[in-house]
């Protein structure tokens, strides 16, 4: 099994230690080394933006709970289409994570 990671802090995982890890393991990991902030190479931020647009067609939230409520819904929603997750994963910057 292969793991693929993104290395958000260049600084921390391109030290000399995660260098190393990264060779010694070359056919169990493989390191994609990202810009300390590049949220068009983070996947998370296609669910953010997701979330957020979707959070902008309902109703106002009045309170937390209706909040909660309606973020919860999105991510049921989302759990009903993968295929709009996978989306996600097709955008040329984060093809790296699929």
């Amino acid at each position: 099994m292969l793991l693929k990671t993104a290395a958000e802090d260049y600084q921390k995982i391109g030290s000399k230690s995660g260098k190393t890890m990264g060779k010694k393991n070359t056919s169990k990991i493989a390191l994609f080394f990202l810009p300390s902030y590049s949220p068009e190479r983070n996947h998370a931020e296609y669910l953010n933006c997701d979330l957020k647009y979707g959070l902008s067609q309902k109703v106002m939230q009045k309170n937390d709970e209706q909040l909660k409520k309606n973020v919860q819904s999105h991510m049921k929603l989302l759990q009903r289409k993968p295929d709009r997750v996978i989306k996600y994963f097709k955008h040329q910057s984060i093809k790296y994570a699929a």
